[in-house]
Order: C-alpha cells, then structure tokens, then sequence
C-alpha cells in the first residue's frame, strides 16, 4: 500500500483507523503504528481518544504537563481536557488538518501555584484553529503564531486489579468534585478483584460486597461495611459513593480514567492511583 499523507477529518475517520479494524473500544486496544518519516500515519482515530497531554509550547517556552494531564476531542463536536487541576471544555470542530478550538468554559477551583502556571499556559495554547499532525500515537496541535501543544494516546487501564480513587459523583448531566479536603485515610476509593468482589473506601467506612463484569456492565451485590460515624461532608460524600455501587451499572474507561453510570444518570468517576497510596479527592 502507497504510503501517503492523511488529514484529520471526521469524514475520513475510517481512513485513521485501518490498521485497528478489530479494536475493542476501552480494552486496552490501540496501539500505535510508529511509522517514521515525514508521513502521518496511526491506527487510532483522533476523536474519542484519550489523550495525555506531555507538553505545551507557548511563545517559545516549553512547559511539562503535570501526571493526570489530559484533553479528548469527541465526535460530537465537544473537547474536554483536564490540565491538572479544573474540567475544562469547549467547541471543537475538526475539519482537514485543521482542528478549531472555541472558548474555553472552566471551573474555577483553587490549584497548586505550579499546575495553575501549566493550565493557563495550556489553556493560552488551546486557543483557535491548530494544524494537527497525528504520527503513530502522538498528536501535536499547532496555532499559527507557533504555540503547541504534544499529546500522546493513552491506553486504557485494566479495570480488575487496579485502585481507583474516586474524584467526581455523577448525577446526570452534573459532576461534583469529591471535596478535596477529606482525610486521605477516608478518600473513597475501589479495587475489583478477579474473584468477583469489590472493596475500598466509600468516604467515610471502608466495604466489601460483590462485583460481576459482563461486558461493558458491572453489577455490584449488597455491600458490607464499617459503620463509623463521620462529619457529614464525608457522609453525604460516602451515600454518594454506595449509591454508585448498587446494583447493574455501565462502565467505561478511558485512559486512566473510569466512569460508572447507572440506568438513572448517577454514577461516579474515577483515576488511576498506585496501591496503598495517593487521596482519592486529589484532582487528576
């Protein structure tokens, strides 16, 4: 097959994804191609992958991306991106190489001095029309006065086996941010297990119960727990949590990120943190 180069357009998406027709979505599929030269090849679409945001480069200077940093396009004309710190989004449109950028709405949630110095740079850098070159798994975004921004796909974590902490409750069309100032003994947070069972935290006891996976649902048994009493921010924080765990829920992950959701809109979403370790109401 001739080698030739490829635009980032939704109506030639297909074109992306040849090399991934049997790709399982949220499976850890997707690996990138590593093609060399000047051409621009993948075999990961551009929309609805998560992507991890490694650097931005703004009037000349290059900034690192804090761990957690992330940005996706959807195809539904949406892109959500995470710097470390705020949810922010705005109006994407992708269009050839081109990928135009609208306004940025953000939360206005206080940061670390240093991942705010990142967000505005990377929020600076988000800004307008970007020429996008997408080369195995890596995507850079370029404006025409010179600012970037390089990005690599990230692969999906297992599901079984890995601690998620929860940092946002879901319910509907909103999402609250898990109050970052539980004790991080109490940050809620959940691990499934290969035997079937699910344990963590839920903000204020720790529990036990029952978890199948089939396909891209979950349901989850009666849990057991302590019943401690807690202030009530981390009360209404823990109902929030049992009430995510309770019963048939659909899943997906994305990157590092888990999303759990039931038939009525309330859920809660997750990140990947190390064993043993790290505040589950630590944003990113």
């Amino acid at each position: 097959m001739r080698t030739q180069r490829m635009t980032l357009s939704v109506s030639v998406l297909a074109l992306l994804t040849l090399a991934a027709c049997g790709t399982e979505s949220g499976s850890g599929s997707g690996k990138g191609s590593g093609a060399g030269g000047d051409s621009v090849q993948s075999d990961v679409p551009v929309t609805g992958v998560a992507w991890r945001v490694d650097s931005v480069t703004v009037g000349g200077k290059k900034t690192e991306a804090p761990e957690g940093a992330r940005l996706e396009i959807d195809p539904k004309g949406r892109a959500t991106a995470d710097f470390g710190c705020n949810h922010i989004s705005v109006d994407a449109r992708v269009k050839g190489d081109r990928i135009t950028l609208g306004k940025p709405v953000t939360t206005q949630m206080a940061c670390d001095v240093k991942i705010e110095k990142f967000e505005k740079a990377a929020i600076d850098a988000m800004g307008g029309e970007h020429t996008a070159k997408l080369s195995g798994d890596r995507l850079t975004l370029t404006t025409e006065g010179g600012d970037s921004m390089a990005l690599s796909e990230e692969k999906p974590a297992d599901l079984v086996g890995t601690r998620w902490a929860v940092t946002t409750l879901l319910s509907g069309e909103t999402a609250t941010t898990v109050p970052a100032d539980l004790p991080q003994e109490k940050a809620p947070h959940l691990t499934l297990s290969e035997d079937g069972t699910v344990e963590g935290n839920s903000g204020c006891n720790s529990f036990r119960g029952q978890a199948t996976v089939k396909g891209s649902t979950i349901t989850f048994g009666p849990v057991a727990g302590t019943r401690k009493m807690c202030p009530e921010a981390e009360m209404a924080t823990e109902r929030a949590v049992l009430a995510a765990l309770n019963g048939k829920v659909t899943y997906t992950i994305k990157g590092k990120a888990l999303t759990l959701t039931a038939a009525d809109g309330k859920g809660i979403g997750a990140t990947v943190t190390p064993a043993g370790g790290g505040s589950g109401s630590q944003h990113g």
